[in-house]
């Protein structure tokens, strides 16, 4: 296959269904000696943290080549750039605006209303500052009390520059891999942290999209959740069970205090010092009206029953990309349906969709023919949802460009462009030319 087939009719083939790519400061920006110190800084320093021990200080070097960058974005003819603000970036550790870092940003979005692109802002994708860390993080509920202020001074600067707020990006990634089993920053392990973790990010966002409604009104507001799908290894009713249990505990703790305003019933199982602290008030706080939901999704996840532990992970096997995740589209479809039957939803934006493949370079081109493969089946697994009533408003590619991916330091790659780390040079790979001529020819 060397390009992206959809069904003629398909509604992703007409002008208003929106397509973009996107990223997240901390991965792209470098610039580290222009702002403070965040989570993921400590969390690099620490030995054995980072697979290739790298750090961000540089990355894509996006701080110092982002003109550049949004021309790249401009000549893929994407409608929309996802992109993230580093919050240690932009404010001062007295809680103040940082005028430079707001520029930087500014800028950006200038550059993007000039070019007709659609600016998606997400408000918090992992970059905590590590003083608000030094007092607990997100354990600490003044953080999210903190995210309010910052939300409040960021958003009036902006202005009217930004199309579309998430308040979080992620926040199973924050309070369970980094609050709970320690993979990502800060590294906290214990499973007494990571729904009170859970909480307070979710406090956040509610108090986020109060700030949203006064500041920014007229944008598109809501938050990015991400779905791994459970599904039990076989029709045993305690596998099913188990799968059940691991969808409410990883997937549904996020979306339905969203949704619905309650944790789901799971939490009467949990032991007293693993629960949130909740206070009057806040899931009313948690579950006002979104004007959208972002759904990431890369992979499924099987399970088998556990003695002990409840549910246990079952290693997936093939195909699989270059992080391990099994490949397998039709459990997209089968998520964005089940959301939609579980819930009154808001329009869907796919906000990060896409592949780590083990790319190579050669004579200026990277044929990751694995991945083009990957955003076909996918962008047809939107598609087939869609056909089945799920109301999907855009698709966003994950990424623009190879990044810093987390634990993983920069051994693996998801962008649809190519960067050499050395020279910064950036290369379309053969994905993103036909991501770029499906774009072209709605």
């Amino acid at each position: 296959m060397t390009k992206i087939s959809l069904p003629f009719n398909s509604p992703l083939l007409t002008k208003d269904f929106v397509y973009g790519v996107a990223t997240a400061s901390f991965q792209i920006e470098g610039g580290y000696e222009h702002r403070l110190p965040c989570i993921w800084d400590t969390f690099c320093s620490t030995a054995g943290k980072i697979a290739d021990n790298s750090h961000g200080h540089i990355a894509c070097d996006h701080y110092n080549n982002w003109q550049q960058d949004i021309d790249l974005i401009e000549s893929l003819g994407v409608d929309a750039y996802r992109l993230s603000i580093s919050w240690p970036r932009v404010m001062t550790q007295d809680g103040k605006l940082n005028p430079v870092g707001v520029k930087f940003y500014t800028d950006i979005l200038d550059e993007l209303k000039r070019k007709n692109i659609k600016a998606f802002v997400t408000l918090y994708h992992w970059d905590l500052p590590q003083h608000l860390e030094d007092e607990g993080g997100w354990l600490n509920r003044k953080t999210a009390y903190a995210f309010e202020q910052y939300v409040e001074l960021i958003t009036n600067a902006f202005g009217t520059r930004v199309y579309s707020y998430a308040t979080l990006n992620e926040p199973f990634c924050s309070a369970f891999l980094g609050y709970e089993i320690g993979i990502h920053a800060p590294g906290l392990v214990g499973k007494q942290y990571g729904k009170k973790a859970a909480h307070h990010l979710l406090l956040a966002h509610g108090l986020g999209m109060n700030v949203l409604n006064k500041t920014s009104p007229n944008t598109q507001n809501g938050i990015v959740l991400n779905f791994t799908p459970a599904y039990p290894l076989t029709d045993n009713q305690q596998d099913i069970d188990s799968a059940k249990y691991a969808d409410d505990y990883l997937n549904q703790w996020y979306m339905k205090p969203i949704m619905d305003g309650k944790y789901p019933d799971i939490i009467n199982q949990l032991p007293s010092d693993h629960l949130p602290d909740i206070h009057p008030g806040d899931m009313e706080l948690i579950s006002q009206p979104i004007d959208y939901l972002g759904i990431n999704f890369y992979t499924r996840q099987i399970y088998k029953a556990h003695p002990t532990d409840i549910y246990e992970p079952i290693a997936p096997t093939g195909p699989l990309t270059d992080m391990g995740w099994e490949i397998y589209p039709q459990s997209f479809t089968d998520l964005l349906v089940s959301l939609n039957k579980t819930y009154t939803l808001p329009p869907i934006y796919i906000t990060e969709n896409g592949a780590a493949m083990p790319d190579t370079y050669n004579n200026g081109e990277v044929n990751d023919l694995d991945r083009l493969n990957y955003y076909n089946d996918h962008l047809n697994a939107v598609h087939n949802a869609i056909e089945q009533g799920v109301v999907i408003d855009g698709y966003f590619a994950w990424s623009l460009m190879d990044n810093f991916e987390w634990a993983e330091g920069y051994l693996k790659r998801f962008g649809i462009v190519y960067v050499d780390y050395k020279t910064q040079q950036r290369t379309i790979k053969n994905s993103g030319l036909a991501y770029k001529e499906l774009i072209s020819k709605r």
